[in-house]
């Protein structure tokens, strides 16, 4: 009886933890902090701001794993943001260019601080207008036609996150050295003999996939990853 009482426990306290989970996947990777009680995004990701329609930097933050009385207020760069409650336990923070702090404080001696850079221009999103498409509008070549992509995204376990999200898959067009990158972080290299394709796994909101030929040219996508996470059929 005290094995099953000490296992029911534990799935009780394994359950509490998942039942969490589904908000903070939305940030697709995240860190949490030394209290151990709050979470921020691992990477800054751009979205449309609701507040100017405009697209952005954004991080989600707040309270991890929360109880029910948890609650901690939300500053960015001194500023108050909001306050989150275990009801509401996240938001999302936009970002401002340049070196930005925002602080998850729990109590007046307990605060978590994450720190992000945003570079002027990262929310710009490139000109894809002379890209074109297959007849049967499953393919997008890049206006140089060295590299090209899948459409719709496709959803699948990323073993960097270990969180199933939306994906695409790119193609080297010939025999290119081509280095590729999602969002500005370096992903791959593709050469079109060894490596000729990658998965682009996709965070949440608009994604930039680049595939560079050296400083010869620069072929860009823009996908949409949705949430951050997807259901697998």
């Amino acid at each position: 009886m005290k094995t099953i009482k000490s296992l029911s426990i534990q799935l009780l306290a394994i359950l509490s933890v998942l039942s969490a989970i589904p908000r903070v996947e939305a940030a697709t990777t995240i860190q949490i902090g030394p209290s151990g009680k709050t979470f921020a995004s691992s990477m800054v990701q751009c979205a449309v701001n609701p507040a100017t329609g405009l697209q952005a930097a954004t991080v989600q933050t707040g309270l991890f794993n929360p109880r029910s009385k948890d609650k901690a207020t939300i500053t960015l760069n001194g500023g108050i943001v909001t306050k989150v409650t275990a009801s509401q336990p996240d938001v999302a923070v936009w970002l401002v260019d340049g070196n930005n702090s925002v602080v998850v404080a729990l109590s007046r001696r307990t605060a978590d601080t994450y720190a992000f850079t945003v570079q002027p221009g990262f929310c710009d999103l490139p000109d894809t207008s002379a890209n074109t498409f297959s007849a049967d509008g499953v393919l997008e070549y890049a206006a140089s036609r060295k590299s090209y992509t899948t459409v719709t995204p496709g959803c699948a376990l990323n073993p960097a996150s270990g969180n199933t999200q939306y994906f695409v898959n790119l193609f080297d067009n010939g025999s290119y050295l081509l280095n590729v990158s999602v969002n500005g972080t370096p992903l791959t290299q593709l050469n079109g003999t060894t490596r000729k394709s990658v998965p682009v796994f996709l965070g949440s909101g608009l994604n930039v996939i680049s595939a560079a030929n050296g400083t010869v040219s620069t072929d860009y996508y823009i996908r949409d990853g949705g949430n951050g996470t997807c259901t697998l059929p």
